[in-house]
């Protein structure tokens, strides 16, 4: 029996690939024992625990950037939340300690060190995050889900193996073209069967420039015989059209069946939807967030390099643009073919089963 401890947190893009791994593990191996490694304000405390893993908890330690209160009381408290995870490491006799980045790693990888247990990092975007750097240096199991990621392993390159999917998304391959799946999915959420159609996921923080771009122009994309399937996030306001042809979703909770729907895809640039887009060779144009150190744009700047998709700034998202680019697009039959092979080309569906393999040559050294 391995006892593992995945250690990340604080937002969807260090939660999912974790989740994605953990459910790996339990369906590999009936014995294992995981225990996921997060703070109490971040999603792992919901999404964990609704998944069935265990979750311990540590303080939330963000790294202090200036001079201030925090900053002269961060080094005790850092001590503290490491001296915390290596007592789990030794209660829970865990054999390696898995990170995805957030509050809850660095903390992990100093732990980890400090009771000679092998650990391993996977980082998702093509910009690394500090605690993924730092961690780096003192192992030579890393992982990155993109080619050139800037993040060096104590033996040198990372290794890239794409990012981890949930079940669902990367079993999804044979289902994505298939004309009777793409109806059924259709019909699921009430659309015509044989309609293009056109998937916008605005996602939550910082969306509104995407979602009002695309729904500002409603009439224009169902009049040009489109129909379109907008995840909008819940977060930012967004009227719906009232445009026959055009369904707004605050949330969705099929994916897979939103991503089987669509002929094309307008989404942020997140590093998982990158990697499920592009692993599912779909078509997308790619807004990023403008926000943030900008890794979003570096997300997604293979897939755009090899064709498979386009990469448009919130400030473009304009009517003479979707009049312009996106309908001729979106009603080109050719192109799309062309797009949905460049982007599986530079895509990849077995991330998961990849840094497995990583975390069991861990587990073997």
């Amino acid at each position: 029996m391995t006892a593992y401890l995945l250690a990340g947190g604080g937002t969807a893009g260090h939660v999912n690939p974790l989740l994605a791994l953990a459910d790996h593990i339990r369906a590999v191996e009936a014995d294992a024992e995981l225990v996921v490694l997060g703070t109490r304000e971040g999603l792992e405390a919901r999404l964990v625990p609704e998944r069935g893993y265990e979750l311990q908890t540590i303080e939330r330690l963000p790294f202090p950037r200036r001079p201030s209160r925090y900053a002269l009381t961060f080094p005790a408290r850092y001590r503290r939340a490491v001296a915390e995870v290596r007592e789990l490491i030794r209660s829970r006799e865990i054999d390696v300690v898995v990170g995805f980045g957030g509050y809850a790693s660095a903390p992990a990888y100093r732990a980890a060190r400090l009771e000679r247990v092998p650990y391993v990092i996977h980082e998702a975007n093509a910009r690394p995050g500090l605690a993924n750097r730092q961690g780096a240096r003192h192992t030579p199991y890393v992982a990155a889900t993109f080619a050139g990621t800037p993040i060096r392993s104590s033996s040198g390159s990372a290794r890239v193996t794409g990012m981890p999917l949930r079940a669902e998304i990367a079993g999804l391959g044979e289902a994505i073209g298939d004309a009777a799946a793409r109806a059924a999915a259709r019909q699921h959420f009430g659309l015509d069967p044989d309609r293009r159609t056109l998937l916008v996921t605005g996602g939550s923080l910082g969306a509104r420039a995407l979602n009002r771009g695309i729904s500002g122009s409603a009439r224009e994309i169902v009049a040009a015989g489109a129909q379109v399937l907008h995840i909008w996030g819940g977060l930012t306001e967004l009227e719906d059209p009232g445009v026959d042809g055009y369904t707004v979703l605050p949330y969705c909770d099929r994916m897979d069946l939103a991503l089987t729907a669509c002929d094309l895809a307008v989404s942020r640039a997140g590093s998982a939807t990158v990697s499920e887009l592009a692993g599912l060779g779909i078509p997308a144009v790619f807004v990023p967030y403008a926000s943030g150190n900008g890794e979003q744009r570096l997300n997604a700047a293979g897939v755009v390099a090899s064709g498979g998709a386009l990469l448009v700034k919130d400030e473009e998202l304009t009517p003479v643009w979707v009049r312009e680019t996106l309908i001729p697009l979106l009603n080109d039959d050719a192109r799309l073919a062309e797009m949905a092979r460049f982007a599986r080309s530079a895509g990849a569906l077995d991330g998961t089963e990849q840094l497995y393999a990583l975390v069991r040559e861990a587990c073997a050294a």
